[in-house]
C-alpha cells in the first residue's frame, strides 16, 4: 500500500494528510464573500463562467450562514469531523486586508474551526496581505490557494490568465519563505496543449516547495469565450480515456509528498456543455485507481 493514504488509494491523500496531522477527519467548508477577480478588467480567462460559484448550500452573503448550513451536514455523516473554512469563490487577497481580517477572525473562533483555506491569484498578493498571512500563519493552520493552470506560458497567453508562471514562482517562494501551506491548481484540456505539456507541468511543479495541488479537467461552460471557441471546433477536448491516462502520468512524475487535495473536474451541471463525462465523478475516480493499479504504479514512481 501506498505510504501516505488510509484507503488504499496509490498517491497522497488530502484525508491521509489532514487525520497525520490533526488525529481525526477534517472538511474544507466552502465560503463565498463576493471577492471578485481583478482580471475581469481585462476580459477573465476564457473558460470562467460570470456564474460559477462556491458550492454553497444556501444562497446567502452571510459567510456565517453559509459555513454552519454546510458544517450541519457534514456533521449529520461525520459528526467527530473537524472544519476550514475555505475563501474558495474568485480572488480573496483583492480585497482589503482590513476588510477580510474580522470575518477570518469570527470564522476562527467557531466551534471545531481548526484552520483557514484562501484563493487566490499569483499576482493579486500585496505586501500588506504577505505580512497578514505571515501572522495568521502563527496562529492557526494556513493554506494559500494558487491557480497556475499551466506551466506554458503561450498557453497561458491564449486563456488570457493574466500572469506568467514566472509570477506563480515568485508568489510561491514568497508564500514558503513564512513557512504557509500552499496549493496550487492546474487544468489538464487547455486548448491546443499536448500531453507533454501537461506533464511538463507537473515537472515545473516539482522545482517548487509546493504542498499540494489540485488536479481539474477543462470543462466549457455556457456563455463563455472557451465555449465559443468549442462550438466553432477550434479545439477538441480529452476524452475520459486520455484525462486518465495523463492524470496518472503526472501522479508518476509528482513528488510523493505533495498532497493531491483533488483529482478530477467538478463542474456545475446546470451550466456544463462539455465533456458530459465529468458529472459522474465517482466513475471517473475509480477508473484512476483501476489504471494505477493496471499499470502497477503509484505517485512518485517516476520523480527525478
Amino acid at each position: 500500500m501506498f505510504k501516505y493514504t488510509l484507503d488504499n488509494k496509490r498517491y497522497h491523500t488530502l484525508n491521509y494528510f489532514f487525520k497525520n496531522k490533526f488525529g481525526q477527519k477534517v472538511m474544507k467548508v466552502p465560503i463565498d464573500i463576493n471577492a471578485g477577480c481583478p482580471n475581469k478588467s481585462s476580459g477573465g480567462c476564457i473558460f470562467c463562467s460570470n456564474r460559477s460559484k462556491a458550492n454553497i448550500i444556501i444562497d446567502t452573503d452571510n459567510y456565517i450562514e453559509q459555513f454552519n448550513s454546510t458544517k450541519e451536514i457534514l456533521e449529520k455523516k461525520w459528526p467527530n469531523s473537524l472544519y476550514i473554512p475555505y475563501f474558495q469563490s474568485g480572488t480573496n487577497t483583492s480585497l482589503p486586508v482590513q476588510e477580510v481580517t474580522p470575518l477570518i477572525t469570527k470564522l476562527l473562533a467557531l466551534p471545531k474551526v481548526v484552520g483557514i483555506a484562501i484563493a487566490t491569484r499569483p499576482d493579486a498578493i500585496s505586501e500588506a496581505w504577505y505580512q497578514y498571512l505571515q501572522e495568521l500563519n502563527k496562529q492557526t493552520f494556513l493554506m494559500v490557494e494558487l491557480g497556475l493552470q499551466s506551466s506554458n506560458n503561450e498557453t497561458l497567453k491564449l486563456i488570457n490568465r493574466g500572469h506568467t508562471k514566472e509570477d506563480l514562482a515568485l508568489a510561491v517562494r514568497k508564500l514558503k519563505s513564512y513557512h504557509i501551506f500552499t496549493v496550487i491548481h492546474i487544468i489538464n484540456g487547455l486548448p491546443y496543449e499536448t500531453k507533454e505539456n501537461m506533464l511538463n507541468t507537473c515537472r515545473f511543479l516539482n522545482t517548487l516547495d509546493i504542498d499540494a495541488l489540485k488536479i481539474h479537467m477543462l470543462y466549457v461552460a455556457k456563455d463563455t469565450k472557451l465555449a465559443k471557441m468549442y462550438q466553432e471546433n477550434k479545439f477538441s477536448l480529452l476524452t475520459k480515456e486520455e484525462y486518465i491516462d495523463i492524470v496518472v502520468s503526472e501522479l508518476e512524475l509528482l513528488k510523493d509528498t505533495i498532497v493531491i487535495e483533488r483529482i478530477t473536474g467538478d463542474p456545475l451541471t446546470s451550466e456544463l456543455i462539455a465533456p458530459t463525462w465529468l458529472i459522474k465523478k465517482f466513475g471517473v475516480l475509480n477508473d484512476i485507481d483501476k489504471e494505477m493499479f493496471k499499470r502497477n504504479t503509484y505517485q512518485g514512481k517516476n520523480y527525478k
